[in-house]
C-alpha cells in the first residue's frame, strides 16, 4: 500500500464529524435564543426599544449577554429530536441519560406547580427584603407572578 493511501484511509478513520455544542442565552424581553458558538455575545437596546446583537460591542450600551450551555450537537438536532415521537432529546441519548433527564423534568415540574399551588392559595403574595422583613405584592405585581410562575408551569410540565 502507497504511503499516499494509508495516510487517506488514517485520514479518513481518525475524522469524526466536528462536535458542536448549543447554548442558550435570555434576551431583556425574556425571549431565549439558541446559538452554537460560546464566543462572547452583546445586546443593546436602542432608543425605539429595537434589540441589537452582535460578536463586538457595537453600542456604547452594549451588555455582554451570559451563555448558558444547552447541550451537544446542533440546533437543528434539538429540533428533530422534539420532532421525534420516541422521546429522545439528543440523538444518541442512551436509556440511563433519557432516564435522568425525564427524572429532572419531572423534579422541576412538580416543583414550580407547588410553587404555584401555593400563591394559588395563599391570601397575599409577598418578598423578603433584605432586612427579613416582607414587602407585600401589589396587586398588579402578584397578578404578575402568578403569570410568570403558570408560563413556568407550562412550559416545565409539557
Amino acid at each position: 500500500m502507497s504511503y499516499f493511501r494509508i495516510l487517506l484511509l488514517l485520514t479518513i478513520f481518525c475524522a469524526g464529524p466536528a462536535a458542536a455544542d448549543v447554548w442558550l442565552w435570555v434576551d431583556n424581553a425574556g425571549e431565549t435564543h439558541f446559538v452554537e458558538t460560546n464566543r462572547p455575545l452583546f445586546t443593546w437596546v436602542d432608543k425605539s426599544g429595537k434589540t441589537f446583537y452582535s460578536d463586538k460591542p457595537d453600542h456604547q450600551d452594549a451588555v455582554l449577554v451570559q451563555l448558558v450551555w444547552v447541550s451537544d450537537g446542533t440546533i437543528a438536532d434539538m429540533n428533530a429530536a422534539e420532532e421525534s415521537s420516541d422521546g429522545l432529546a439528543f440523538d444518541g441519548e442512551s436509556a440511563d441519560e433519557r432516564a435522568a433527564r425525564e427524572e429532572q423534568e419531572a423534579h422541576y415540574c412538580k416543583r414550580v406547580t407547588e410553587i404555584y399551588d401555593s400563591y394559588v392559595n395563599a391570601p397575599r403574595l409577598y418578598r423578603t427584603n433584605d432586612d427579613g422583613e416582607r414587602e407585600y405584592l401589589s396587586k398588579k405585581e402578584a397578578a404578575a407572578t402568578m403569570q410568570e410562575t403558570r408560563d413556568k408551569v407550562n412550559d416545565l410540565c409539557k
